[in-house]
């Protein structure tokens, strides 16, 4: 029986394929065999291939795990909703609006 492809709104799979893209284009500017990415990554050529394609039906682990065989790329993963200006918006206007405390008179000074 074969995979079933996941359902992604057509801009996630441009973003993977770019991804893929980027991927295959850091292996040729370092040189490396296919082959030897593969076996530094523990993962089949063909899914390497399928990674360079932007393949959706490919493991988020097997990505990091050729980005990481690539000289430690896979650090940009931590990088992914890292400045979240929606999220973080939304948290602000939940944030309760603290008033002002009353000023200290004098007399109240000791």
């Amino acid at each position: 029986m074969p995979k079933r492809e996941p359902r992604l709104f057509r801009p996630s799979l441009e973003y993977i394929e770019q991804m893929g893209h980027q991927i295959k284009l850091a292996r040729l500017r370092r040189k490396l065999p296919v082959e030897l990415v593969a076996e530094r990554a523990r993962v089949s050529r063909t899914t390497v291939w399928n990674i360079e394609k932007g393949s959706p039906s490919v493991s988020i682990g097997a990505y990091a795990a050729v980005m990481h065989a690539l000289g430690g790329m896979d650090k940009d993963l931590a990088l992914v909703c890292k400045d979240d200006i929606l999220g973080r918006t939304m948290q602000d206007l939940e944030l309760p609006v603290r008033q002002r405390a009353p000023k200290k008179r004098e007399e109240d000074v000791w």
